[in-house]
C-alpha cells in the first residue's frame, strides 16, 4: 500500500477585513515531493503557508498531515509534527544572539553550547556559514536568511517550507543547496518552495501550483514548462522584455576613491580601499554574499553614516563624505534600502504620510502639513506604478512585500534623482512587479541619471547593467562590463579571487552590445 500525501489541504479559506486571502485553496503534496507553489505577490500564498505552519488559523477547510487530519495551532505544535518553514520577512529577536534564537525552536534540552556547535556544523554543511555569537541586530538580510534557514535544518523536519531562500547566496552555493534539498527529498522529506526565480522552480521542483488572487489557477510539472508558460500561468501574460541601451554614458557623476572605513558594527565589515565610479546615463551593478561589506557601503553612500574620509565620496565633483542623508539627497542622490519596513517606510503610517521621508516640499510654514497635497501625490504613484493598495492612507505594512517595494521605488524616482541608488530592487516580489521596478529603473539610465543597483540576484545584476563589480571581504574588484562577466567567474570573485591587474573595459560596451 502507497503511504498517504505528507500534506493535503481542503477548500482552505482565510479571511481578512476588505479581501479574501484564500478563497477554498486545495494542495496535495507527496512524501519525498519538491513542490513549488508559484504566485503573484498578494496571491495568497504567505497566508496559506502561514496556515500550514499554524502561524495563522482558516476560517474554513481542512488539514491532513500524513493522512491524519490536524488542526495546527501555533508553530510550536508544527515542528512537533514535523513541520518547519523559512520566512520570507523574519522571525528573529533583534536583541539575541543567533544560537539564542536558534535555542527558542529546539529541544530545551539542549544546552546553548551545544546549539552552537550545531549551528556551525549545520552552517558549513550547507555552505551558509554564520557566526553563533552574533547579536541579530547585526546582521543584514541577507545574513538573517541564512539563519532562518539553518534553524529550520537542524529540526530535522518531515515537511519544509521555503520562502525565497536562495536570494543570499553564490550560484554555486545554490547548487549545493539544491543537492541538500535533492538529498533530504530522496530521503523522504517533502519540501514546500516558494520563490520567484521561475529558473529555479524549472530546475528542482516536481510538481507547481499556481495561485493568483487567493485561488489556485493551476497545477503542472514545471520540468516540462518554460518560463513563458510559467508566467503567463501566474500574472495572465509574459513579462515584456527591457528596452535595448541606445545613449551613451557620460560623465562620472558618483565618485568613490580609496574609501576605508572601519565598520561601526562589533561583527560588522571594514571598507578597504574602494574605489566606484558611476557615469551618467549607466546602471553599475555591486554582485557579492550579504555580509561583505554591502551593507557598510550602502550606509556611507546614503549619509547614514558619515564617517568617511574627506574626498573619499564625490557628487558631480564635490565632496559629500561628510554630508548626511537630507543634503545629499536635496544634492540629486536618491536611496532605496533593503529593508522595506522600518527603514524604507514606517509600518503603521499610511502611504501619503511615507512620503514625508523624502518628500519636504508638502511641509509648509511652522510645520504645517499640505495634507490634500501629499494623498494626491501617493494616489498618483499608486496608479502609475499599478500598485496594489487601498488608498493614500492605507498603512504600508498593509501591502504585500512586491506592492510596497514598487511604490518606496516609485517615491524615490519620482522626485528625479541625479542619482539612484538601490539595494535588492526586487527581492522577493513576483514576476510582474519585477519586470515594472526593472523597467522603470532603466527608463531612468534612459534619462540620464547614474543608477547604482546593489543586489545578490545575479541574472537581474546581467539583465540591468552595463558594468558589474563584485564585493567580497569589505573590498571591491575591478570593473567588469557584462558582456565579460559570467555566473561562474562572478561566483568564484565572491570569494575574493579576482586579479589584482582590472581587465579593461571598452568604453561605450553595454549589457545590450
Amino acid at each position: 500500500m502507497s503511504p498517504p500525501p505528507r500534506l493535503q489541504l481542503h477548500h482552505i479559506t482565510k479571511r481578512y477585513p476588505g479581501v479574501v486571502a484564500n478563497d477554498g485553496v486545495s494542495l496535495e503534496v507527496q512524501p519525498g515531493s519538491i513542490h513549488a507553489v508559484l504566485g503573484e505577490n498578494g496571491a495568497g500564498k504567505s497566508t496559506l503557508m502561514k496556515i500550514i505552519y499554524g502561524a495563522v488559523q482558516p476560517d474554513d477547510g481542512a488539514v491532513l498531515f500524513n493522512g491524519r487530519p490536524v488542526h495546527v495551532r501555533n508553530p510550536q505544535e508544527a515542528r512537533a509534527l514535523g513541520i518547519s518553514m523559512v520566512f520570507q520577512h523574519f522571525s528573529l529577536f533583534e536583541t539575541l544572539t543567533v544560537a539564542e534564537n536558534v535555542w527558542l525552536g529546539l529541544d530545551a534540552a539542549l544546552s546553548l553550547r551545544e546549539v552552537s556547535e550545531s549551528i556551525e556544523v549545520k552552517a558549513r554543511e550547507y555552505g551558509l556559514e554564520i557566526d553563533p555569537r552574533r547579536p541579530v541586530h547585526t546582521l543584514s538580510v541577507g545574513e538573517r536568511q541564512r539563519v532562518e534557514i539553518v534553524r529550520a535544518l537542524l529540526t530535522q523536519p518531515q515537511l519544509l517550507i521555503l520562502d525565497e531562500p536562495t536570494s543570499v547566496l553564490t550560484p554555486q552555493a545554490v547548487e549545493r543547496l539544491f543537492g541538500v534539498l535533492r538529498q533530504l527529498a530522496s530521503e523522504g522529506c517533502s519540501i514546500l518552495y516558494i520563490s520567484h526565480k521561475l529558473h529555479e522552480i524549472r530546475a528542482l521542483c516536481d510538481t507547481c501550483t499556481v495561485m493568483r488572487g487567493g485561488r489556485v489557477t493551476g497545477v503542472c510539472d514545471p520540468r516540462q514548462a518554460s518560463n513563458a508558460e510559467l508566467s503567463r500561468l501566474m500574472i495572465g501574460s509574459e513579462p515584456p522584455a527591457l528596452p535595448p541601451h541606445r545613449a551613451a554614458s557620460g560623465d562620472v557623476v558618483l565618485d568613490v576613491c580609496a574609501l576605508t572605513l572601519p565598520s561601526s558594527e562589533p561583527f560588522g565589515t571594514d571598507l578597504q580601499a574602494v574605489d566606484l565610479q558611476v557615469r551618467a546615463g549607466e546602471i553599475v551593478g555591486i554582485a557579492g554574499v550579504s555580509g561583505n561589506g554591502q551593507r557598510e557601503l550602502l550606509a556611507a553612500l546614503s549619509g547614514e553614516v558619515t564617517a568617511a574620509p574627506p574626498g573619499s565620496i564625490r557628487l558631480d565633483g564635490r565632496d559629500i563624505a561628510r554630508l548626511g542623508p537630507g543634503p545629499r539627497r536635496r544634492q540629486g542622490l536618491h536611496f532605496v534600502p533593503e529593508e522595506r519596513l522600518g527603514r524604507g517606510a514606517v509600518p503603521s503610517m499610511g502611504l501619503a504620510h511615507n512620503l514625508l521621508l523624502t518628500r519636504r516640499e508638502a511641509v509648509g510654514p511652522a510645520g504645517w502639513l499640505h495634507l490634500g497635497a501629499l494623498r494626491a501625490q501617493a494616489r498618483d504613484l499608486i496608479e502609475r506604478y499599478r500598485v496594489k493598495a487601498a488608498g493614500p492612507d492605507a498603512a504600508a505594512q498593509s501591502l504585500s512585500g512586491g506592492n510596497l517595494q514598487k511604490f518606496i521605488v516609485g517615491r524615490e524616482i519620482d522626485a528625479r534623482p541625479r542619482v539612484f541608488i538601490v539595494a535588492q530592487p526586487t527581492w522577493g516580489v513576483d514576476v510582474g512587479a519585477a519586470a515594472q521596478i526593472r523597467a522603470e529603473i532603466v527608463a531612468l539610465r534612459e534619462a540620464g541619471c547614474a543608477v547604482l543597483v546593489v543586489s545578490e540576484e545575479l541574472d537581474e545584476l546581467f539583465e540591468l547593467c552595463d558594468r558589474l563589480y563584485v564585493m567580497a571581504r569589505g573590498r571591491l574588484s575591478p570593473p567588469l562590463t557584462v558582456a565579460q562577466a559570467t555566473p561562474q567567474r562572478v561566483g568564484e570573485w565572491m570569494s575574493g579571487l579576482w586579479p589584482q591587474a582590472p581587465e579593461p573595459v571598452q568604453e561605450g560596451q553595454h549589457a545590450a552590445a
